[in-house]
């Protein structure tokens, strides 16, 4: 699903971002980025977006060079993917049923299939019962639920998500990373980035390793 061949990325001369980085990753997959602040794992998730290009090489999503798709077609490849931010970006003064609408709306949906996918992706993260509350009405674990329920609420074939656990306590950490499980387990591929190798060792899997924008692949941690 996922194919980087060869790709670069400099932000600023002369340091390299990432440093002739190719892996694939397959539909239906879990995987692990991990690596130190400043190794290029965000820099790895803004590519597969298309926040911005690579410098050279290439990255394909279901074999499409998404390098060429012209900037008013970005729109299109994004449709496809949920994306869980490192701060949420949750709307602070909108509840969180309006929260987790927002790409349902954006897509045109009409208001009752709104209403049913959002309770649905609500009622999967288990906050189905705070539907009309603000997000200063949660505690911060209560709103990484609502920004994965945001992610998924259109059903995404690609999944990515920014360092998910990294201000919440083990428990909270094991309970999110149980629900991008369970997410993978009903088909969506997740690629996740994080600098938390205790939950990379406790959850397992596929990781790549990242180290001053070069990758280095190990089945598990």
């Amino acid at each position: 699903m996922i194919e980087f061949n060869q790709v670069w990325k400099q932000y600023h001369k002369p340091a390299w971002a990432l440093s002739d980085v190719s892996f694939t990753v397959a539909a239906g997959e879990m995987c692990f980025i991990t690596g130190p602040s400043g190794s290029g794992k965000s820099t790895i998730l803004r590519l597969m977006t298309r926040e911005c290009p690579p410098t050279d090489g290439h990255i394909l999503v279901d074999g499409t060079d998404i390098g060429r798709i012209p900037p008013a077609k970005i729109y299109i490849l994004r449709r496809t993917m949920g994306v869980v931010f490192q701060d949420f970006r949750l709307l602070a003064e909108r509840r969180v049923f309006d929260n987790v609408a927002v790409p349902l709306r954006v897509l045109g949906l009409p208001a009752k299939d709104v209403k049913r996918k959002v309770f649905l992706a609500l009622r999967m993260v288990g906050l189905h019962h705070r539907i009309w509350n603000t997000p200063a009405d949660l505690s911060y674990g209560e709103q990484q639920r609502v920004a994965i329920a945001r992610a998924v609420v259109n059903n995404p074939r690609l999944l990515l998500a920014d360092e998910p656990t990294g201000n919440l306590d083990p428990d909270l950490a094991s309970e999110i990373i149980g629900l991008f499980r369970e997410i993978n387990r009903q088909g969506t591929t997740v690629i996740i980035c994080t600098h938390d190798r205790e939950i990379v060792r406790k959850f397992a899997g596929r990781v790549l390793a990242l180290k001053e924008g070069r990758l280095r692949e190990r089945g598990a941690a």
